[in-house]
């Protein structure tokens, strides 16, 4: 008897039910089976690794044999342990269902498309079957989709393995991955392809024109991002590949297909309204007519590859492990390639380049405003500038774009405004904040977005150049400008959130502002998702090799978290000075004071305290090893610099679960920082309404529009009177998110940034992300504060930085689908909560307004009184300005 767990329980006899099986048949045994039974058992599946007829027959073998092990793995290479079990992969179960298998992109409607097929089919009386495969990465990330359907039962719980039908939704997946590898001989291909049908051809990998050929795949294409685009669908072309996929499977009769999907589309989108019902019935009318069979050559003569190697600058780790993982062949590695402790490299996602943007933004640098909205709102990093001498520009490419900077501190220097092509995902956010216009051409701005097949091949030797001109100098630009900002380096980079999230601004502004000295604890949620998912990391190092010290937590836990962090590094940083002072005739009084008293408030104060830190390791590297002081210096030397410790997560944990925590941490009076990511909708676990829900939203558990009011998180955090706090929309004014997050920083206390975050999930015009929230602002659905704590006793700490509402609310609500929604399945609740929603914004800021004006300090100790003597010297031990220690 063979007993398979799909557990791994370390340090145990066996895994819990072989033991639970030994132990029964150990007991009853003999007496039900007439003699002892031989149990072995074995791991499978950890991790969702597949277990497939194959891996059965394999167990079965190895019970067959004479001697068979009692301990084994099967379905990985385990060359560490060596208790894997040989199989024959090519061992297959026949079946007569059909089968087929979906290549698409988060977000890009395939997913949602093949649930509805199954539902379709299996509507009819037949038995369908799907599995989805994707990671927790957003939007964007390659997903891949396994239907089966028939006449009989479906018993098959593992992937497709050899396909009827093969669908490829987006055309750059086929340099990616090994897409045909299951697709049967004679079977049919499809292929999305932004290319005439004649021209298909000589765009595909040599690699898939050999396997084309070899297994006689009956192959078409459509353009149907065209399709979709015309249609009014934007980038969704799940109602365009579904009718295709339909027509030429077969799996339900032609006359009958486009009914079934015109039924579906009406019940999946009629609540979004009759116009977008219409945009899927014309797609759908126009997909087959548009589908074409490539004529396939008798020979491969492709120009371009699949899977192209990394290049030789990439670490080792990358080039064998990372690389492997990102062509979705991470079951293939052995157990030796991976890292002992769980450590994977940070900033990898550089040597990602999913190439999934149909058009990326070109900028015309004749009519530019050196602004830097482009950078600033940016979400992925994919547009960056910088600002340099014209010396380094020696050795440019032909047509490497740049222009005068003009600017007192750097007279004389270019700037450049360039686009990673293989990195960018296409939102369009850049062209919206784009506020340079060209006067012959309304439309015309200084950045466009324009096909990426025009302009990729171009663009990458570009941004090739572009990495290696030298950074600007941290502090040669100011932090307290946008411009400025916009040209430091942001240590969060490429990550996997969606096309236009409105998160990741906040990040990576907060990355180019203190990244070299951040340590974050991250909530989970998106932000951890696309902060920390494997195979790559978003956060990087600069050229010094200093960047983001990153962790995540629980949801319900971050606050504490990132308290212990603060804590440890205060415990650290007094080791460290306590050691100095004892120190401090061996190592020099005058390092050692300067070391001490420090003014690290600047970048060029930070620059000069980690000089500071490289001469006392070298005075330390002198000095006689046995005093034990000396090598506990040595170790906490780094910690003389000042860390700005980031607390992030989003509204889930900030107003619902993880409330009590943070209220906690604001009460503690501690210095720590905390970010908010507010999208008012459970973004990562499917939008349940919560406290941070807003009156009138549509959400899981309040369908029929949430009654309620939204939580006032800032109020709340303001009560205390030591915490500093900002109400941030980083798209309706950059300079006050950035200045909101200096404030913060240099707050000697806790501080709280509520930043409003467009999301996927509002169901808006993602290319719109960063100007809807300038909608939020001027209809007083989301007032700019910043209340600023004081010890000046006249001090009015709440500062209102925006201005008096100019529009309705309800012209903001209804450009959501999360509200407008609500007007078509109950109109009559929804005008009444609109109302209430109006009431809500004009009470809102009428109270802010009487408390901008309200005197408040911080309560400190009085200034002593000259004619009392007992009242002179310092203040009594343990009283603080910014919160207690």
């Amino acid at each position: 008897m063979a007993v398979l767990d799909r557990t791994k329980e370390p340090g145990a006899p066996a895994e819990p039910l072989h033991l639970d099986v030994m132990t029964a048949v150990m007991e009853h045994g003999p007496a039900r089976f007439g003699g002892q039974v031989r149990v072995i058992g074995g791991r499978y599946g950890l991790s969702s690794k597949e277990f497939t007829p194959a891996m059965a027959k394999g167990v079965l073998d190895e019970l067959a044999k004479d001697a068979p092990r009692p301990r084994f793995t099967v379905g990985i290479t385990d060359d560490v342990t060596h208790l894997s079990l040989d199989y024959d992969p090519a061992y297959m179960v026949p079946t007569q269902a059909l089968t087929a298998v979906f290549y698409g992109l988060g977000a890009d409607g395939t997913v949602g498309a093949n649930k509805s097929s199954v539902k379709i089919i299996g509507d009819e009386g037949r038995y369908a079957q799907g599995y989805f495969v994707y990671d927790s990465k957003k939007s964007g990330a390659i997903t891949v989709s396994h239907l089966r359907f028939g006449d009989d039962p479906i018993t098959s719980s593992y992937l497709v393995q050899q396909a009827d039908f093969t669908a490829v939704h987006q055309f750059h997946i086929l340099t990616q991955m090994r897409v045909l590898d299951a697709a049967k001989p004679g079977s049919t291909l499809l292929l999305n392809a932004p290319y005439p049908p004649d021209r298909v051809w000589e765009h595909l990998p040599r690699e898939v024109q050999q396997e084309i050929i070899d297994k006689q795949l009956r192959t078409f294409v459509i353009d149907a991002a065209a399709v979709a685009r015309d249609a009014g669908l934007g980038n969704r072309i799940n109602t365009v590949m579904q009718p295709c996929f339909f027509y030429l499977s077969g799996v339900v009769p032609q006359a009958e297909a486009v009914d079934k999907i015109k039924k579906s589309v009406e019940s999946s989108y009629g609540k979004r309204g009759r116009v977008v019902v219409e945009r899927n019935f014309t797609a759908i009318d126009a997909a087959v007519a548009q589908l074409a069979e490539l004529p396939v050559p008798a020979q491969a003569d492709g120009a371009a590859h699949r899977m192209p190697p990394l290049p030789k600058t990439a670490p080792d780790f990358v080039a064998r492990v990372t690389a492997t993982m990102m062509r979705g062949e991470g079951e293939l590695l052995p157990v030796s390639a991976l890292p002992v402790d769980g450590t994977f490299p940070t900033g990898t996602t550089t040597w990602e380049k999913r190439e999934i943007a149909a058009e990326i933004p070109i900028w015309d640098e004749s009519i530019c405003i050196d602004c830097g909205k482009c950078a600033i709102t940016c979400p992925h990093a994919a547009i960056r500038i910088k600002v340099f001498p014209e010396s380094d520009l020696a050795g440019a490419p032909d047509g490497f774009k740049h222009k005068n900077y003009n600017d007192r501190r750097l007279k004389g220097h270019r700037l450049t405004v360039q686009v990673a092509p293989d990195d960018c995902t296409g939102c369009g956010i850049c062209v919206d904040v784009c506020p340079a216009r060209s006067k012959e051409e309304f439309k015309h701005k200084s950045i466009n977005m324009e096909p990426v097949q025009d302009h990729r091949d171009v663009e990458r030797e570009r941004f090739g150049f572009f990495l290696g001109i030298p950074e600007v100098p941290r502090d040669a630009v100011r932090h307290d400008q946008v411009k400025g900002v916009a040209q430091l380096q942001p240590l969060f980079e490429f990550s996997g959130a969606c096309s236009g999230c409105g998160e990741t601004p906040y990040i990576k502004t907060l990355t180019a502002l203190f990244g070299d000295r951040m340590v974050i604890a991250n909530a989970t949620g998106c932000s951890s998702i696309y902060g920390g998912n494997l195979p790559t990391t978003p956060y990087a190092v600069n050229p010094d090799g200093r960047g983001p010290a990153w962790s995540n937590s629980l949801f319900e836990d971050n606050a504490e978290f990132g308290l212990g962090m603060r804590l440890a590094w205060e415990a650290q940083n007094g080791e460290a000075r306590r050691y100095l002072t004892e120190l401090r005739d061996e190592i020099g009084g005058e390092l050692a004071d300067a070391l001490l008293t420090a003014d690290m408030s600047t970048e060029t104060g930070i620059a000069e305290q980690r000089a500071r830190v490289e001469q006392l390791k070298g005075v330390l590297r002198g000095l006689a090893e046995a005093d034990a002081r000396v090598n506990q210096l040595t170790v906490l030397a780094d910690e003389l610099v000042d860390k700005s410790i980031w607390i992030i997560g989003g509204d889930g944990w900030a107003y619902d679960i993880g409330y009590g925590g943070l209220d906690h941490v604001l009460a503690s009076g501690r210095n720590v920082n905390i970010l908010v990511l507010d999208t008012e909708a459970y973004s990562n676990t499917g939008g349940q309404a919560s406290k941070a829900t807003p009156r009138g939203a549509s959400a899981k558990f309040a369908m029929s529009g949430k009654g309620g009011p939204k939580k006032d998180l800032g109020l709340l955090a303001q009560a205390y009177g030591n915490v500093y706090v900002g109400q941030l929309a980083i798209g309706a004014n950059e300079q006050q998110a950035i200045r909101a997050m200096l404030e913060a920083q240099a707050w000697d206390g806790p501080s709280i940034l509520i930043a409003y975050s467009t999301c996927i999930a509002h169901g808006i015009e993602m290319s719109t992300s960063m100007t809807h929230q300038k909608a939020a602002v001027s209809s007083g659905y989301w007032p700019l504060y910043r209340y600023r704590p004081s010890e000046d006793e006249h001090a009015h700490p709440l500062h209102l930085d925006s201005k008096a509402p100019t529009t309705k609310v309800k012209d903001f609500m209804m450009a959501e689908t999360r509200f407008s929604m609500l007007t078509r399945s109950h109109p009559d609740r929804a005008a009444h909560l609109m109302a209430m929603a109006q009431a809500d914004a004009d009470e809102r800021w009428h109270f802010y307004e009487q408390a901008a004006g309200v005197e408040r300090s911080v309560a400190h100790p009085p200034a002593p009184d000259e004619s009392d003597p007992d009242d002179q010297g310092s203040a009594p031990s343990g009283a603080t300005t910014g919160g207690e220690r």
